[in-house]
């Protein structure tokens, strides 16, 4: 597109984010886009640091894909959380034939976490013959840190009865998963299912078949160029696309399709020339 970019890294912290905010838009910029952070949180931070602001777009900066009611983000890229969690709550119980023990894994910092987790658990709880053991609240940004010393903690405490962990994130299983393993649980064991991401190492793991046997993968590289196509439309003076990019899990069946070989998901679907097209660049 020829435009500047700038990055400024939170670093996973509160404090980290109101520093962004600041000198993001002390820069003046314009425009801004917001990514994995909550836009309630942070709208007293930019109305602090400036009253008139420049066109807005949030990545996961709330539960829901759109405008966010309340603050400055005109468009908040992302697939729809609500159908993500529950899609991944379904395949746990049809792997089970609906048997499932279930531990969900959250980050209460952020509201699409929490309704992921909620919708999640609310699936479990409808299925008469799973059960939810628990969920468990452990920051994204300390689960480096904090999740091998649960997971021994789950196993000691339920044991055989936990069969599924369902997580808003796949980074919780890079650091469970050396704990399974070092346990000597076999991959049958328990099964790993993600709603949303669709990191590298979980598309490894579950072509390997090591207990992760699904994630509801983010388009990332597509809702990258929308992020820039809803900048471009409301520099125009137009209204955002609205677009949703459907739900997808990837499975072992499906692993190895729309960029699944490059251990992403990246749909082939000729979005990059479309998009091309939208802003004359072809």
């Amino acid at each position: 597109m020829g435009w500047k970019v700038r990055i400024v890294d939170a670093g996973g912290t509160a404090d980290g984010r109101r520093r962004a905010v600041a000198d993001a838009v002390a820069a003046g910029p314009d425009g801004l886009v917001i990514c994995g952070s909550d836009a309630h949180e942070l709208e007293p931070a930019l109305r602090e640091a400036s009253p008139r602001l420049p066109p807005v777009v949030g990545w996961h900066a709330g539960p829901r894909p759109g405008a966010i009611a309340g603050t400055s983000v005109a468009m908040n890229v992302t697939t729809d959380p609500i159908a993500v969690a529950r899609t991944t709550a379904l395949a746990a119980v049809a792997q089970s034939s609906g048997k499932a023990g279930v531990v969900v894994f959250t980050d209460s910092r952020f509201a699409i976490a929490t309704a992921k987790a909620q919708a999640m658990a609310e699936v479990i709880r409808q299925c008469s013959g799973c059960t939810l053991l628990e969920v468990r609240d452990v920051a994204i940004s300390e689960s480096a840190a904090r999740m091998p010393a649960v997971t021994r903690e789950l196993l000691a405490a339920h044991g055989s009865r936990w069969t599924h962990a369902l997580a808003i994130n796949d980074i919780y299983f890079d650091y469970a998963v050396p704990v399974l393993i070092e346990a000597a649980l076999p991959n049958r064991a328990i099964s790993l299912l993600s709603a949303g991401d669709g990191s590298a190492s979980a598309f490894m793991r579950i072509r390997a078949g090591t207990y992760q046997t699904g994630t509801v993968a983010e388009p990332l590289n597509l809702q990258g160029w929308q992020v820039i196509d809803e900048l471009n439309r409301l520099f125009a003076g137009q209204a955002v696309s609205g677009f949703v990019a459907p739900v997808h899990l990837v499975s072992g069946q499906n692993v190895g399709s729309d960029g699944g070989s490059r251990f992403v998901y990246d749909p082939e679907n000729g979005y990059r020339d479309i998009y091309l097209r939208i802003w004359n660049r072809r």
